[in-house]
């Protein structure tokens, strides 16, 4: 990211991203001067109140949304977890079916099965080898008693944009045939600052963000709930978001994700080209350096910035140390679940072995990626590779 001897280069940021001094220097004041709790009626208050409602209006700026259908969360996880939880709690115990797909992170399907636990119902849809889900195959999932549909807009992992709406339109069409009320949800953690969040075009119900994805601050996730939804908070107290995520606002990381959000949406048509040509330069050469790697190399329907490939005979973790060793930040799998050894469900679900899944490296470029990175991940990779297959069994 910068040229000198001890840089890192950071190529990690669908893990998280480094927070943008502009949206460092619009929190600052939140934490020291306009630092009243925004639920309180004097004017230090009003401050903080305000800086609430201006990141709202922001983020439904971004989203083409109303202001008063975004709630403020802890976290992108949360707000799936609001979503899905709080949907089923609202309709009643054990009553009901989800459908969802098999490569979801796993914030959306451990709370799909703690419903099943719960006695709810849960389909999983498979994938093609590239990671698309068949929107006739997902539609058709639905049954009289489905009231959730949850499909991810680009995958954590691979980098896979799904066909939402085509997939929201189909759900419904099929859940109109027979008679169920089904709501869409989507996890668009991994969309923002990559492909357009215009709910009305998406076709979506409820969508879950997450502020340090996009250069934001930890700690702040968001949930559009699209008017005449109702939802059962997963935290009740003092009333906060219309009722429907109770604690104090944590009013600098809010205008923090905000101003992130505003940002990204500014310049991600601008970042296209740049990004683009240096995620074809990174997977043309590792094809090209590493003949064996499993990599999409056609990759139409995926985000340029998530790149995932595999390689035989190797750990992915092992691949990450060496890469440390040189500078490189890169990541195996899910950031979520990085220090486990456990294959990829995403993996799995492409069809790979498991033995080729536990080889896996995600790299993800970012607004300061440069091409000195990416030259120094294609001189790096293949050295790394040579000596772990030098002392590995399996090779």
């Amino acid at each position: 990211m910068t040229s000198s001897d001890d840089r890192i280069n950071y190529l990690d940021h669908a893990a998280t991203t480094p927070m943008r001094n502009e949206v460092l220097e619009k929190m600052l004041p939140y934490f020291t001067q306009k630092f009243g709790n925004p639920s309180s009626l004097y004017s230090l208050a009003g401050e903080a109140r305000y800086g609430v409602d201006e990141a709202r209006e922001q983020v439904a700026h971004v989203l083409n949304s109303r202001e008063n259908e975004i709630v403020f969360t802890g976290s992108g996880s949360e707000s799936n977890n609001t979503a899905i939880k709080g949907l089923a709690s609202a309709r009643g115990a054990g009553k009901g079916h989800v459908v969802t797909t098999s490569i979801e992170h796993h914030a959306v399907i451990h709370p799909v099965e703690q419903l099943e636990k719960l006695g709810y119902d849960a389909t999983y849809i498979g994938v093609d080898n590239t990671g698309l889900v068949d929107p006739e195959e997902f539609a058709s999932a639905v049954r009289p008693d489905t009231f959730l549909a949850s499909v991810m807009l680009v995958n954590n992992e691979i980098g896979t944009i799904q066909a939402v709406r085509h997939i929201a339109d189909r759900t419904r069409e099929s859940a109109m045939s027979c008679g169920a009320d089904v709501l869409i949800h989507t996890d668009a953690v991994q969309a923002a600052g990559k492909i357009s969040l215009n709910v009305d075009e998406l076709g979506v119900d409820m969508m879950s963000l997450s502020g340090h994805k996009i250069y934001g601050p930890k700690g702040v996730g968001v949930l559009f709930v699209r008017r005449g939804v109702t939802l059962e908070p997963l935290i009740s107290g003092g009333g906060q978001e219309r009722q429907r995520r109770s604690g104090t606002e944590n009013v600098a990381s809010i205008v923090g994700l905000g101003e992130a959000l505003i940002l990204s949406e500014s310049e991600r048509l601008s970042n296209r080209s740049r990004l683009q040509r240096l995620s074809d330069r990174l997977v043309k050469g590792i094809v090209e350096k590493i003949p064996d790697a499993i990599i999409d190399e056609k990759r139409l329907s995926h985000v340029p910035e998530i790149i995932n490939v595999s390689f035989q005979g190797v750990e992915g973790e092992s691949i990450l140390l060496g890469l440390d060793f040189k500078g490189i930040a890169a990541s195996s799998g899910s950031a979520c679940s990085s220090a486990s050894v456990e294959p990829s469900h995403v993996l799995l679900a492409l069809g790979q072995e498991p033995a080729l899944a536990v080889g896996s490296v995600r790299f993800s470029l970012g607004r300061h990626t440069t091409d000195e990175d990416i030259t120094d991940v294609l001189q790096a990779l293949p050295v790394v590779l040579k000596q772990l297959r030098m002392f590995s069994p399996s090779t």
